[in-house]
């Protein structure tokens, strides 16, 4: 799933074309990931022929006050705040504070060096699962995605990594993607984040910061969304179960769902 070459989004991909098993695969045109959306220019022409319809932003009050996106002509926009409940448990994870982290080395590495970035990210994904704010955000996309009238829809955090990347991860077990397609998905942001954070990497080693740490805070690896799929192992036993039970999202949105995104092979 190669990135839409937009100029004014980083990290926008097309879902679509990934496969399901034999003769499937998930229709395309109807659901993009990517990250923030505050420098998107309307006139953009790779995002203007997207036709989107939605656009749910996963992001934090402050995130979205110091960043507010700029809609697609014509697109509305759901806010589904994941963290808001993570925050009242432990304070704002590295996931939603990357910049402050990469413009002072020593803050990052007083509180996230020695292996603690990616225990941190490794709670962070288990949250996602847990918490009821993230249940309520990801229920919500499932239920515009179930919705039969719906359009193209997108969904965001900041980076495009960590919360979207979780919820990509639903959406295509749900379509029925296997553990290996779902993994190689999820992993193809990196190099995209890399190239965005490339300015604030340079300057956090520049100023002493440990390269390690900074690729830890800007990237993804198995490990995290692996502990997330062990949360709905454990909690729910699969992960139709955890969108039943946990999102509370009805099994006849999910077969509208599956309906919507899946194309059959003639």
């Amino acid at each position: 799933m190669p990135a839409i070459p937009a100029a004014t989004v980083a990290n926008l991909r097309d879902l679509g074309t990934l496969p399901l098993g034999p003769g499937r695969s998930v229709r395309e045109g109807l659901v993009f990931r990517s990250g923030q959306l505050d420098r998107l220019d309307p006139a953009d022409a790779a995002v203007a022929g997207l036709g989107l319809r939605t656009v749910v932003d996963f992001r934090t009050d402050a995130e979205r006050n110091a960043r507010p996106d700029r809609l697609p002509a014509g697109g509305r926009l759901l806010v589904a705040d994941v963290l808001a409940d993570f925050l009242a448990i432990s304070g704002l994870p590295p996931a939603a504070r990357l910049k402050t982290l990469l413009s002072d080395p020593a803050l990052a590495e007083e509180h996230l060096g020695g292996g603690r970035a990616q225990a941190a990210f490794v709670r962070t994904y288990r949250a996602f699962v847990s918490t009821g704010s993230a249940r309520a955000s990801y229920g919500a996309l499932l239920t515009e995605l179930g919705d039969p009238a719906a359009g193209p829809l997108l969904f965001h955090c900041t980076a495009g990594k960590d919360r979207t990347g979780w919820a990509a991860a639903i959406v295509l077990t749900l379509l029925g993607a296997d553990e290996r397609t779902v993994m190689a998905e999820y992993l193809a942001v990196n190099p995209g984040v890399r190239e965005v954070y490339a300015p604030l990497i340079e300057g956090f080693t520049a100023q002493g910061g440990d390269p390690e740490l900074a690729l830890a805070l800007i990237g993804v690896v198995p490990e995290y969304l692996e502990a997330a799929l062990d949360e709905v192992a454990v909690r729910h036993g699969s992960m139709e179960k955890y969108v039943r039970e946990g999102l509370g999202v009805p099994d006849e949105v999910v077969d509208v769902v599956r309906r919507r995104l899946t194309v059959h092979a003639a």
